[in-house]
């Protein structure tokens, strides 16, 4: 399976050259039969096996960081099985939130109501630039 689109490579090689944005995730990797998951916000334009994201290998310690995707390409669960993209993960949050979320529950998590939670509060009188 492919790991991205190339709608989804533009956007993640864009979001890369803009580090340290808040940057919603683009796509959801995910090893069947695992707690592995990945949210990727971006590539790195220089070397776009480099992606950043929040990175769960389902032992309860999810963080954020970069990964090789031909390295997690590579690794089959004992039953053969590869990493997947999720067809239907759409993010409605920031990187943040998600991480916020994940080191509460320990593990990603897309529950709206546990995310929500998470989604930065602007003080009164302030305005969107």
């Amino acid at each position: 399976m492919k790991l991205y689109t190339q709608a989804q490579y533009e956007q993640l090689i864009k979001n890369g050259q803009n580090r340290g944005k808040d940057h919603y995730p683009v796509i959801k990797l995910f090893m069947p039969g695992t707690g592995c998951t990945w949210l990727i916000t971006e590539l790195d334009p220089e070397e776009p096996d480099l992606a950043f994201g929040l990175c769960d290998l389902g032992m309860g310690f999810p963080e954020l960081g970069y990964v090789s995707l031909d390295e997690i390409s590579s690794v089959k669960t004992r039953w053969g099985l590869g990493v997947e993209r999720d067809l239907h993960f759409e993010a409605k949050y920031p990187i943040s939130v998600y991480a916020s979320a994940a080191r509460s529950r320990d593990c990603i998590t897309e529950d709206d109501t546990i995310l929500s939670r998470f989604l930065k509060k602007k003080p009164p009188g302030c305005t969107p630039s």
